[in-house]
C-alpha cells in the first residue's frame, strides 16, 4: 500500500505540476591544446593537431522545478563522456559555488557531440591513451574548466517561469547513412517494417525550445543521431564537425553576427544520441583504388580487391556530399541548422509540463546476470574487443588487413593479443561469436585498458525523460531501447512521454548493438565491449532506474569507478624553448597579405609564433580580423572560433624552435552581405616560452588591405 501510495503521488506530481521551470543555461570555451596533441576518435597515430578551424565549447542546461530538484545537462564539443572527467569537474563546480551538494553524480550528464577533431588524453583508461601517448594534463584541464564554467554560468543564469516546448515529427533527409546496413538488416523484418518511413536511420530530430517569462528565446536543445566524421582523419585542425558548425550558425543567428562565439546569451547544442552505425557521409562506401575503383564495396565486409585480388578495406571508405571535407562538414552542418530553425518557427508538438526528477546507478559489467525476452538468463562479459575493431569503419578504414565481419580468428594475432591478456575458454563462449582481439577486461597494467563500472541515468523533466547511455547505441538498439522505456512509462499510467537518449554520456564504452547485428561482427558489433547481451543489460537497468523514480524509490548501485589519476601516464613532451631566427621577432610578419581582395577570396598572412601550447586563450582567440572604422579605430569581426578562419601552426624541430602561424580569412565562407568593403587587417596573438621558462605575450599585424567587391 505504501509503494502504491508512493507511485500515486509521483504521478500526480507529473500531471499536476506547474506548466514553467526555473531554466539557467551557460557556455564557455573547452578547445584545449591546439598543437602538438592526437585528435581523439578515429585513433590514427599521425592526426596531430595543429591549429584551430573551430573552437570547442560546453554546454550547460539546468533545469529545476518549483521545489527546486534539478539536473543540468551538458553537451560539449568533444568525442565522449568520461568518469574521471565528471569526478574533476563536480569537484570544480563545488569549489566554484562553494557547495558540492547541488550537483553530483546523480543529477550531472555531461554528453560528448562525438567530433573527432578534438584533443585527446581525457579518459584514463590505456585503451584510449595509445595514439594520444597517454593521459594529456592540458586536455584534462582545459575540459574540466571549460565545463565547469559552463555549470556555474547556467547555474547563476537560472530564470524562473521558463517553459519548454518540444518539436518533433518531421524527417531530416540527406544528412545520414547507416554505414553498416548488412547488421542493420539482421533485424527481425517486423521490427524493421516499423520504422520504414525514415528506413534504417532515424531521421528525426527532437528539440526543446526554452522561451523566457518575457517572452524572450533562452536557448535550443536537440538530439539527432549523425556521426561527428564530417572532418576525416587527415583533418589537423580542431573543429566541433558538423553538430558543432550547426551550433555555432544557431547562436550567431540568435545572439547577433558581433558576438563572439560562444559568448552569447542564447545557446544551442546539437547533441548526440544512437549514432552508433549512423554516417554523415553520404555518397556511401567506394572503392577508391584497385581494380574496382569507383565501385561500391563489398556489401558485407567493406572490403576492396586490390591489384592481386585481395580483399582489402583501407581503400574502401565513404565521402560526405561536398567537394571535401570543409564543404561536406557545412553542408550537414546547414541541414541541421536549417531544420532546427524551420521546427521552431512552426508549431510546437507539446509543451513539457510536471516535475524534475533524476536516478542514477553504476553498473558493474562484468558477469552480469541479464533476463532474457524468453525468460532465461544471459551474462553480460568482462571487455573484449573482436578482430573487425581493427578494420575501422567506412568512416576511417584501419590497417593490418582485418575487416569488417570477422568471425574467425588469426593465430598471429592470437599470440599478438595473448601478449597482452589470453581470454579464458569462458570469456571467449561468452563474447562469441566475437573473436577476442583485445582482451582488455582482464588488463589492469599499468592500469585499467577499459571501464569495469559504468554509469546510467535518467533524467526527467515533465514527460521528457533523457535516458543518459555511455556508449554509441547503432540505429536500433537505440529504437528498441526507447520503445521499451516508452512502454514502460505508459504501463506505469504516464501520458504521451517523450523518451530520448543521450549517448557518449559520462564515460565511454565503445559500441552498443542489438544481439542480432552482433553476430554480424561489424566494427560495432567488435565494439560492443561486454559482449552479446550488452543492450539486453542496459534496457534492464535502464528500465529498473526509470521505475525507481516512477515509485519515489532510491536505486541500488554498484561501486563507484576507481580515480585512476595518481597511476596515470603521459609521454606527450612539454614546450620547450620558443626562438626565432636571427634578424627575426615574435609576432614578426613572415608572408604578409597583399594590397587589396576581392570578395569572394582568401587572405592569408603568416607571422613568426611560438607554440599555442604556452596559452590556450581559453574564452581568448589567437587571431582578429579588424576593420577599420570611420573613426579610426579598429573593430574586430572575426576571431579563431568563426567558421571563415583557420589558425595553423607549423613546429620547429621537436617541442622546440622556430615556428609560423598561418592565418587564413576566407570572404568565400561569410555570409552574403555581411563582409563591408573597407580596410582590414590580420593580427595573431601569441605567447613565447623562454630557456628559463619564463612566458612572455606578443602580438603582430599584417600591414593594412583593401576588401573590394
Amino acid at each position: 500500500e505504501t509503494r502504491m501510495l508512493r507511485l500515486l503521488i509521483a504521478l500526480t506530481g507529473l500531471f499536476y505540476a506547474s506548466h514553467a521551470f526555473k531554466v539557467g543555461v551557460g557556455s564557455h570555451d573547452m578547445t584545449g591544446p591546439a598543437a602538438q596533441v592526437n585528435f581523439m576518435g578515429y585513433a590514427v597515430p599521425n592526426q596531430i593537431g595543429r591549429g584551430i578551424h573551430m573552437r570547442l565549447h560546453a554546454r550547460a542546461y539546468v533545469v529545476a522545478d518549483d521545489d527546486d530538484s534539478r539536473v543540468a545537462f551538458v553537451s560539449i564539443d568533444g568525442g565522449m563522456g568520461s568518469d574521471l572527467l565528471n569526478l574533476k569537474v563536480l569537484a570544480r563546480v563545488g569549489e566554484l559555488l562553494g557547495d558540492s551538494s547541488i550537483y553530483t553524480y546523480d543529477n550531472l550528464a555531461i554528453s560528448g557531440t562525438h567530433t573527432h577533431s578534438g584533443p585527446a588524453g581525457f579518459l584514463q583508461y590505456v585503451l584510449y591513451q595509445f595514439t594520444s601517448l597517454g593521459y594529456v594534463e592540458e586536455t584534462m584541464e582545459a575540459f574540466i574548466e571549460g565545463i565547469s564554467q559552463a555549470i556555474v554560468q547556467a547555474h547563476g543564469n537560472v530564470e524562473d517561469g521558463v517553459s519548454i516546448d518540444y518539436f518533433t515529427g518531421n524527417m531530416l533527409m540527406d544528412s545520414n547513412i547507416n554505414r553498416s546496413p548488412s547488421s542493420y538488416l539482421l533485424n527481425p523484418e517486423e521490427e524493421r517494417a516499423l520504422y520504414a518511413d525514415e528506413g534504417d536511420t532515424d531521421k528525426n530530430m527532437l528539440l526543446l525550445k526554452f522561451v523566457g517569462q518575457d517572452g524572450e528565446d533562452k536557448a535550443m536543445l536537440n538530439w539527432f543521431a549523425v556521426h561527428g566524421t564530417s572532418m576525416n582523419n587527415t583533418n589537423k585542425l580542431i573543429s566541433g564537425d558538423n553538430k558543432g558548425l550547426a551550433s555555432y550558425m544557431v547562436e550567431r543567428d540568435m545572439n547577433g553576427k558581433d558576438v563572439q562565439p560562444g559568448k552569447g546569451k542564447y545557446v544551442a547544442a546539437f547533441a548526440s544520441t544512437n549514432l552508433g552505425d549512423v554516417s554523415p557521409n553520404t555518397q556511401g562506401p567506394v572503392c577508391h583504388s584497385g581494380p574496382n575503383e569507383g565501385q561500391p564495396c563489398d556489401f558485407t565486409s567493406s572490403t576492396c580487391k586490390d591489384d592481386k585480388g585481395k580483399d582489402k578495406n583501407e581503400a574502401c571508405y565513404s565521402l560526405g556530399p561536398g567537394e571535401d571535407m570543409f564543404q561536406s562538414t557545412k553542408i550537414i552542418a546547414t541541414n541541421q541548422y536549417e531544420h532546427a530553425m524551420n521546427l521552431m518557427k512552426g508549431e510546437a508538438t507539446g509543451k513539457i509540463e510536471g516535475k524534475v526528477a533524476y536516478r542514477h546507478s553504476f553498473l558493474d559489467m562484468r558477469n552480469r546476470d541479464v533476463v532474457l525476452e524468453d525468460g532465461s538468463i544471459g551474462k553480460t562479459c568482462p571487455a573484449a574487443l573482436g578482430y573487425s575493431f581493427a578494420a575501422g569503419t567506412t568512416d576511417g578504414p584501419g590497417m593490418f588487413d582485418f575487416t569488417q565481419g570477422t568471425n574467425s580468428s588469426s593465430p598471429f594475432w592470437n599470440i599478438v593479443s595473448g601478449f597482452i591478456s589470453k581470454p579464458t575458454e569462458e570469456e571467449k563462449a561468452c563474447q562469441a561469436p566475437k573473436p577476442i582481439l583485445l582482451n582488455t577486461g582482464d588488463v589492469s597494467k599499468p592500469y585499467d585498458w577499459d571501464p569495469k563500472t559504468v554509469p546510467i541515468s535518467v533524467f526527467q523533466v515533465g514527460q521528457l525523460f533523457i535516458l543518459n547511455v555511455p556508449g554509441e547505441l547503432t540505429t536500433m538498439a537505440g529504437r528498441r531501447m526507447r520503445s521499451h522505456i516508452t512502454k514502460v512509462l505508459t504501463d506505469a499510467g504516464v501520458q504521451d512521454p517523450v523518451v530520448t537518449i543521450a549517448g557518449l554520456c559520462n564515460t565511454y564504452t565503445h559500441y552498443i548493438t542489438t544481439y542480432e547485428e552482433y553476430q554480424a561482427q561489424r566494427y560495432e558489433a567488435a565494439s560492443t565491449l561486454y559482449g552479446p547481451h550488452t543492450l539486453a543489460a542496459y534496457m534492464q537497468e535502464m528500465e529498473r532506474i526509470v521505475k525507481d523514480l516512477l515509485n519515489g524509490d532510491p536505486s541500488d548501485t554498484d561501486g563507484m569507478p576507481e580515480d585512476l589519476t595518481d597511476k596515470q601516464i603521459s609521454f606527450v613532451p612539454p614546450v620547450i624553448v620558443d626562438f626565432v631566427g636571427i634578424g627575426e621577432d615574435f609576432g614578426d610578419v613572415e608572408t604578409d597579405a597583399e594590397d587589396s581582395y576581392k570578395l569572394g577570396s582568401a587572405v592569408t598572412v603568416a607571422f613568426h609564433a611560438a607554440n599555442p601550447r604556452n596559452n590556450q586563450r581559453i574564452q581568448d582567440t589567437f587571431l582578429t580580423v579588424d576593420h577599420l572604422q570611420a573613426d579610426g579605430t579598429w573593430a574586430t569581426k572575426y576571431v579563431d572560433g568563426d567558421w571563415c578562419t583557420k589558425f595553423m601552426w607549423s613546429g620547429g624541430v621537436g617541442h622546440a624552435g622556430r615556428s609560423l602561424a598561418h592565418i587564413e580569412w576566407d570572404t568565400a565562407e561569410v555570409e552574403d552581405g555581411e563582409v563591408e568593403e573597407g580596410t582590414y587587417r590580420i593580427c595573431y596573438f601569441g605567447t613565447r616560452k623562454h630557456a628559463t621558462g619564463k612566458m612572455e605575450e606578443f602580438t603582430g599585424c599584417s600591414k593594412e588591405f583593401e576588401v573590394v567587391a
